[in-house]
């Protein structure tokens, strides 16, 4: 699993203190895994979107690196800086976007790993698709947006294709990509996990439609 593996993330601490660099580095390589899906005029704003959020905290990072060494660091200071209009700014407000980004990523990988499918077209990926839109952005998209992406289920790749894409064209067994995938989430999702709980635990989420 070539696009998912290049470049890994660090286990999670004990403390849950995620340090930002590190992750920073390893997710800025995941924004193409929505070529993979094809369907440009719906992907590609999320994978910019998801691009852009990764830059945005960046800067923040860059701005003063000791300061800004963990994510929690981030938001701590950011509620302190901005006040009444956190968390809905800065790094924050671009971190809870691209875990929801992530959150996409990582349901419709889980999906398929699990096996979940069409009986009647099991080479397809719409019920995992719609699986991780519906668990991850559908709450916070208009009814355009959400018409949009439900419609785009329609053009999704075949499970074989998309598989052999995040292998970057190589022909590799089924099984082989769906281990590899299995080893992708056991490192990452507990990471995410651990961001939705910050988020949760410092009031930092946000419910407002996009």
């Amino acid at each position: 699993m070539a696009l998912l593996l290049e470049h890994e993330f660090k286990p999670l601490p004990a403390d849950k203190q995620i340090e930002t660099l590190p992750f920073l580095e390893a997710v800025a390589h995941l924004p193409p895994f929505f070529d993979c899906l094809g369907t440009p005029i719906v992907y590609s704003p999320v994978k910019a979107d998801l691009t852009g959020n990764i830059k945005k905290i960046r800067a923040v990072y860059d701005s003063n690196p000791a300061k800004f060494k963990t994510l929690q660091n981030i938001l701590e200071v950011e509620k302190e800086v901005h006040g009444s209009a956190w968390p809905k700014t800065g790094a924050t407000l671009a971190l809870m976007w691209l875990k929801r980004g992530l959150k996409f990523i990582l349901v419709l990988l889980q999906s398929i790993s699990d096996g979940e499918r069409d009986e009647e077209h099991p080479n397809l990926i719409r019920v995992n698709a719609l699986k991780a839109y519906e668990i991850a952005l559908k709450k916070y998209h208009g009814w355009m947006l959400q018409k949009l992406f439900t419609g785009s289920v329609y053009a999704l790749p075949y499970k074989s294709d998309l598989l052999k894409a995040l292998e970057k064209g190589k022909e590799v067994k089924e099984e082989e990509s769906i281990e590899k995938i299995h080893q992708f989430l056991t490192r990452v999702t507990p990471i995410l996990d651990a961001i939705y709980e910050m988020y949760t635990k410092m009031n930092a989420e946000l419910s407002y439609k996009a």
